[in-house]
């Protein structure tokens, strides 16, 4: 008898597992933010940890991308905004950039608690996103022709005061126009030696030495990335979000970087002016910023209390 209780004992084993939190997990398409958010920056941590931060008040929104669920982990503070985030696994650091309404910041949020662990003063113009290698922070600035950098230790921490790296070569710094924002979305090679960034207002891309600001613009023959604001790279494979016309564009590099081709465009009905992208596994997540119903009140708008949420596309 020994079997058909073993066998019923498997199945109702089965059966439980079925109903559990995870068995349940199915990584929903569309994971809603809190009405009113105002996001912009996106970063996934740990396992499937995501992290968005706000341009209305600085807070910081934890949720999981297995169940959508989430909350938020760091509450928000009079006069603060935040743009871009990166998670540092080291450390177990969020950083984030924006600004606390007196001036250009970095931050730094403790991952799991989501208590300020770090607050540098940036003399930046704009500073708008930022990447992690491992013996440095790097931050665009976007109304100005320069990059900021904050040198870390082994583990993660700030080593030193913020710097500037001035730009040259190839860049061209644009002063004309309502908002013209020059460097945008960042990130380096695996190697930390070279860093790509994109000109939102240019549609251009650049890979720049981080030791001496050069910037070299990165051939893509007819091709351009228009509207790019934030941008992950994966081996030789970019991805570039052009917020307002609404896709993610997929741009395949060759190995010294030297140029690239826009090989496809990834759309999707749940698009509403993407801001930033992050990676997990075979997937980017993509936050809806809203930009073309509800500018952030940094740049003058009316505070909305309008939906918001972060889209799951595949790569490609």
């Amino acid at each position: 008898m020994r079997r058909p209780v073993l066998a019923i004992a498997m199945l109702v084993t089965a059966l439980v597992l079925a109903g559990s939190p995870a068995a349940a997990a199915t990584f929903p398409e569309r994971i809603p933010l809190p009405d009113g958010f105002y996001p912009e920056g996106i970063e996934v941590g740990a396992g499937p940890d995501f992290y968005v931060g706000s341009l209305l008040d600085g807070a910081v929104y934890k949720g999981d991308l297995r169940t959508g669920q989430g909350a938020v982990l760091a509450a928000g503070a009079e006069g603060r905004f935040l743009a871009g985030l990166k998670y540092d696994g080291r450390s177990g650091l969020l950083w984030a950039v924006g600004g606390d309404g007196q001036g250009t910041e970095l931050f730094a949020f403790d991952a799991a608690s989501g208590e300020l662990i770090h607050e540098i003063a940036i003399s930046g113009v704009f500073i708008n996103d930022l990447v992690i290698t491992r013996n440095a922070l790097y931050i665009t600035d976007s109304l100005a022709d320069q990059l900021w950098t904050v040198p870390l230790t082994n583990q993660g921490a700030p080593a030193g005061p913020p710097r500037a790296i001035p730009l040259s070569g190839d860049f061209q710094f644009v002063t004309e126009g309502e908002l013209p924002i020059n460097l945008n979305g960042v990130d380096a090679t695996a190697n930390g030696r070279t860093l790509i960034a994109v000109h939102s207002t240019l549609g251009v891309l650049y890979r720049i030495d981080p030791a001496t600001g050069v910037a070299t613009e990165i051939d893509l023959g007819t091709g351009a990335v228009p509207s790019g604001d934030g941008i992950v790279l994966h081996g030789r494979t970019l991805y570039v979000v052009q917020n307002f016309l609404n896709a993610v564009a997929v741009v395949k590099l060759r190995p010294d970087l030297t140029s690239g081709e826009v090989v496809d465009t990834i759309t999707s009905d749940l698009f509403r002016v993407p801001a930033t992208a992050a990676r997990f596994g075979s997937r980017l997540y993509v936050v809806n910023a809203r930009f073309d119903v509800a500018p952030p009140p940094i740049l003058g708008g009316p505070i909305m209390s309008v939906d918001y949420d972060v889209v799951r596309v595949p790569r490609r």
